[in-house]
């Protein structure tokens, strides 16, 4: 099996020459291609300057051989009906017609045509470029061509220059190569020599990488895990009295719950015995026995539905559904709920029109808890306001100590131990869970013996 200094220095090397490889065909054919337009575009300019000279010319046949002279560039000149009229490099008479040649059937529908083809005359390939002009009142073709012969000569010299290049490059990434995988193969020795060295349970034992910063973070992750192993049984110790006051938590939980049920179900117990002892009872006292056993009965269910949402909200069991909600109405929704249950307290609202992207029946449970808490806990006018950036409530009774402020969003906690409101202390938490899946949290303000204000974010 390879170590993995040798896996790296394999992989290198064969993703270095399959890149190397890759590249060198796609630079074969582009500089092939970029050659051969360089030498197209060569032809073209010369042509072009030719035929500034052309009117001036009144020997085509001195003119034709004194451009292959300067040049050494064969030049033909074409008449209108293919034949050639003049020609730098061959006896123009026995030259067959060339009408039908590519580069000068092109040239009249394009200012300038080009071909490659091969020579039957000269039996090799070439480069034309065409080009139809006027001349002394007639329409003639002139043509340059070059041996493709050049054109490759010129291409596979530039080429073997980079094939050169190439190998030195390969030549350096071996040695590149070579020397990383002697520094991999030094790093990672040291490192399974101090495993083998802790496997003894020789925990002093040193690590000592030089060279990869991956390494030595290997290296600070083992000691780590030494410190670790060593801190084991504090550990336990943490983990068993995590335990214990996890068990403790569950039972002040089944007895904060023991103990709201126990009221509201002796009440119903209560009105219930009185009611079935008695067969004469009043209709009007039964009626209200009936009502009292039916009150309790839904705070023992609010409750229960309170406990099990804390939960829900707590796991992030609840799915929210969000949509575009119209905050006064939901506020004021509220406050006509409540209402109901306080006929004889006064909440005032001073809101603005605000959209929340939220949970309808989420938010008006905050909002409802929250001025439910504002009631219980004072005896004047609650005041509600909503505006762009927040929605607050503010009552105006005993206050809450700085000590309570921080506790009071916690489960089962109520600043009042000592009287009912079938709540169980779950009211602002659950507010905290609800704001929280919306991206805003509950802030709360107070003085004690002057009131609280309890606002969170709506912008």
């Amino acid at each position: 099996m390879l170590k993995i200094h040798h896996f790296f220095f394999i992989n290198f090397l064969g993703l270095f020459l399959a890149t190397l490889i890759v590249s060198s065909l796609l630079s074969y054919s582009t500089l092939k291609s970029y050659i051969l337009k360089s030498k197209q575009e060569e032809l073209h300019q010369m042509l072009q300057l030719i035929t500034l000279n052309m009117e001036a010319i009144d020997n085509l046949d001195n003119y034709s051989k004194s451009i292959y002279e300067k040049n050494l560039t064969r030049f033909t000149v074409i008449g209108k009906n293919g034949d050639v009229i003049a020609e730098s490099n061959f006896d123009k008479k026995s030259m067959d017609n060339h009408a039908l040649r590519k580069e000068v059937k092109n040239a009249t529908l394009k200012e300038t045509a080009y071909s490659i083809r091969y020579s039957q005359t000269l039996d090799v390939d070439f480069v034309y470029v065409a080009k139809k002009i006027y001349y002394h009142d007639n329409i003639i073709t002139l043509r340059l061509s070059s041996p493709l012969k050049e054109v490759t000569n010129e291409f596979y010299s530039l080429w073997i220059t980079i094939i050169i290049l190439f190998n030195l490059l390969i030549f350096i990434a071996l040695i590149i190569s070579y020397f990383l995988s002697r520094k991999i193969g030094y790093d990672v020795k040291h490192i399974t020599t101090y495993l083998d060295e802790i496997a003894n349970n020789n925990y002093n034992a040193v690590i000592k990488t030089e060279h990869f910063r991956e390494f030595l973070h290997i290296s600070l992750l083992l000691k780590n895990m030494i410190k670790k192993l060593h801190q084991r049984d504090k550990q336990k110790r943490k983990y068993t009295a995590k335990l214990k006051l996890m068990n403790k938590q569950r039972s002040d939980i089944l007895s904060a719950v023991s103990h709201e049920i126990k009221n509201p179900l002796a009440s119903i117990i209560g009105y219930s015995e009185l009611v079935l002892e008695d067969p004469n009872l009043k209709e009007a006292l039964r009626q209200k026995f009936l009502k009292k056993i039916l009150n309790n009965s839904r705070k023992i269910t609010t409750m229960i539905d309170r406990l099990t949402l804390s939960v829900k909200l707590e796991n992030n069991d609840l799915t929210l559904e969000k949509k575009r909600v119209e905050l006064m109405h939901v506020t004021q929704d509220a406050i006509d709920t409540l209402k109901q249950k306080y006929p004889d307290r006064v909440i005032k609202l001073t809101a603005k029109k605000q959209y929340l992207n939220a949970d309808e029946t989420l938010i008006e449970l905050v909002i409802i808890n929250l001025i439910e808490n504002a009631l219980k806990y004072s005896s004047d006018t609650v005041n509600v306001t909503l505006n762009s950036k927040k929605l607050m409530v503010q009552d105006y009774g005993l206050g809450i100590s700085k000590d309570d402020i921080n506790k009071i969003t916690s489960k089962f906690y109520r600043v009042d131990s000592n009287s009912w409101d079938n709540s169980m202390g779950l009211g602002l938490a659950i507010v905290t869970y609800i704001l929280k899946q919306h991206d805003s949290e509950l802030t709360i303000s107070s003085t004690l013996g002057e009131g609280s204000t309890f606002e969170f974010n709506v912008s």
